[in-house]
């Protein structure tokens, strides 16, 4: 299916492939694996005829068809549903030949077409668009809704659905499980095991790539090593690998040294200057082999709060919502030290609801919640890498915590996080999904929390940090509540699960297999009670879609103004921050630290606190107002 011969790609000066030979056989679902930058998405380019190599072929058959995730979307106003459905190309063809026979009255055309389009199946696209949806965690009524009204992650899983829409001999994703809730995931991995194509993809998620690949392409010092199975049987056959590489290293630095002391002692001799020549000649022949270096990148930890109370935090009989409408109820939930907690549940069915009212950044709407005296939390979420201030430094962000705190003891901490040498003092206006992250985790860190709250803590980090993260979170000594599609983080640092169903927080008495075979039974009596006639919007009386129109046109009315409260947050964020920026650009300066200028840095330290309580705010406004909307939109 996909040949590559002699292949060597250059980027920017760097060479990320050297003289590469790798087959991939038709029907094989293969994983790249690689630190980031070592040119995985590279392999994508070339493959895509986006990139052009430096030396060496890339051959697939002829009349392969290629089906891959775009990453941008053109037109936001065509329906989901239509969008994915964009991703059948020969379907769309087809249609637009029928359109055109059908304004020339062309009947012998368009009874070709017609066949044409029934042998695609295309008389059913409707069906199977709507599947690929719903298994994306779509609900029905999202079908007509504009691509503009989604956010960027959902806008991800349009573009996933349409890849798959794409009938394909070859299918190509990267990173596809970023932005998917767990139950999207395990859909995912059922849906790309019946796949009949052949299957390339990048992912960090080791669970995933263990359930879906059969084999695995390493990119490592700029060489391919390509393994039959999966993640885990990579890992042991790289071991093995690695610690022959390493004998067989140490062997031949101990014959290098053999060859130089000889050659040292004897060159001057007559009697030996043959031998010694003879022994110069095998050291220049022979091949060297590199030492095995596999250290990570990342070491680091969560410091805990040195106080901490017993509970930590007590939840009785809480309701959270959203202006009138109620999301949970009746949660009872109290969280000690060593607490570790996965939350579980269906698509959409409050678990980032439950810890933003952990938070309180969604105050309960009834109930007691009740503060340990030294809780302490750190709080992970995707919408915060967004809040980080892209012309700060690594090192900025920290100081502003900890404006007495040595320039080096910041260095050493976000060495441990990635982040080395000029790395921790350059603004991260280019940094990639990835080092957001770590750096939202650095500054958590930092804080010394002792309740630990991560929504969705891995997107966008590649395997060594996730590696990296599951171990600190072993390590530490407060609780830990979390929500991730990521089974293995799930398996290794959680102890309980929590259900989040039906309005209800409960425990879940079960393992993460456990959870899959519950959710597809979920899934199946949600799917049997849409199915039913009355559900029907073609079985509608007339009186119903009066009342059906007027709903529409009252929940317009209701959002209307939550979007002009919107864009009021959204202009007062803007000129907050650019406020807070004025103090801290005054505060990067070294010289506000001098004692002359005490006074000012007091004044600057207290704005820069007023405009962060004041922006925070807003922030917590225009979130809780987008959730509103969305809840909105969801009824």
């Amino acid at each position: 299916m996909l040949k590559i011969e002699s292949l060597s790609l250059l980027r920017g000066g760097n060479t990320l492939l050297d003289q590469v030979d790798v087959t991939i056989h038709s029907g094989r679902r293969v994983a790249i694996v690689g630190a980031n930058g070592s040119g995985k998405t590279s392999l994508f380019k070339l493959i895509l005829g986006e990139l052009q190599v430096d030396a060496g072929t890339l051959s697939l058959p002829g009349q392969c068809r290629v089906a891959h995730m775009e990453q941008e979307i053109e037109n936001l106003t065509r329906t989901a549903l239509e969008h994915v459905i964009d991703g059948h190309k020969a379907l769309r063809k087809l249609q637009a030949a029928l359109a055109e026979a059908e304004h020339a009255d062309d009947h012998d055309k368009m009874a070709q077409l017609h066949g044409k389009i029934d042998a695609v199946d295309g008389y059913n696209v409707n069906v199977s668009a709507e599947q690929l949806l719903h298994g994306l965690g779509f609900a029905q009524k999202d079908m007509a809704r504009p691509v503009g009204d989604f956010s960027g992650g959902w806008r991800i899983r349009l573009n996933l659905a349409q890849a798959l829409m794409c009938p394909s001999d070859l299918l190509l994703l990267d990173e596809p499980t970023n932005h998917l809730d767990l139950d999207a995931t395990l859909w995912l991995e059922r849906w790309l095991k019946q796949y009949q194509g052949t299957l390339v993809f990048i992912s960090h998620d080791r669970d995933f790539i263990d359930s879906v690949a059969s084999n695995i392409l390493h990119f490592e010092n700029k060489k391919l090593n390509y393994y039959t199975g999966s993640y885990s049987s990579f890992e042991t056959q790289r071991a093995e690998r690695l610690a022959q590489q390493q004998a067989n290293f140490e062997k031949q630095q101990q014959r290098i040294s053999e060859i130089e002391d000889f050659v040292r002692r004897f060159r001057a001799k007559a009697t030996k200057a043959k031998q010694a020549q003879s022994r110069l000649k095998e050291l220049e022949r022979m091949e060297k082999i590199a030492a095995a270096h596999v250290d990570s990148p990342f070491h680091f930890e969560f410091p805990c709060a040195e106080k901490m109370s017993d509970p930590l935090l007590n939840m009785k009989q809480i309701a959270v919502g959203y202006g009138d409408k109620t999301i949970l109820q009746n949660i009872n939930l109290s969280i000690h030290p060593g607490t570790r907690v996965g939350l579980l549940g269906p698509n959409g069915a409050g678990k980032s609801t439950l810890i933003k009212s952990i938070v309180n950044d969604l105050p309960p709407l009834s109930g007691e919640r009740v503060c340990g005296e030294h809780l302490a939390i750190g709080y992970f979420a995707q919408h915060q890498l967004e809040a980080l201030d892209p012309k700060a430094s690594p090192a900025t962000h920290i100081q502003r915590l900890s404006p007495l705190e040595s320039e080096q003891s910041i260095r050493n901490f976000l060495g441990g996080f990635g982040f080395h040498g000029d790395d921790a003092f350059g603004d991260i206006t280019t940094f990639s999904g990835g080092e957001k992250a770590r750096l939202a985790l650095a500054i958590i860190a930092w804080q010394k929390p002792n309740l630990l709250l991560l929504d969705e803590p891995t997107n966008h980090l590649d395997l060594e940090m996730r590696h990296a993260l599951t171990v600190a979170l072993q390590g530490f000594e407060g609780a830990v509540i979390v929500v991730s599609h990521d089974r293995h983080l799930l398996k290794n640092t959680v102890e309980e699960f929590l259900l989040v169903v039906d309005g209800k927080v409960e425990p879940f008495d079960g393992d993460l297999p456990a959870y899959e075979k519950w959710l597809l039974e979920y899934q199946k009596s949600t799917d049997q009670k849409e199915d039913k006639p009355e559900n029907n919007s073609d079985n509608e009386s007339s009186e119903d879609k009066k009342e059906r129109k007027r709903k529409s046109a009252e929940l317009r009315k209701r959002i209307s103004p939550l979007r002009k409260q919107l864009e009021k947050d959204e202009k007062s964020i803007d000129r907050l921050q650019h406020k807070l920026q004025g103090c801290e650009d005054q505060l990067a300066d070294p010289e506000i630290y001098n004692e002359a200028k005490k006074e000012e840095l007091k004044q600057l330290l207290e704005s820069q606190a007023k405009f962060k309580s004041e922006l925070d705010d807003v922030e917590l406004s225009w979130f809780e107002l987008s959730e509103e909307i969305e809840e909105l939109q969801a009824e």
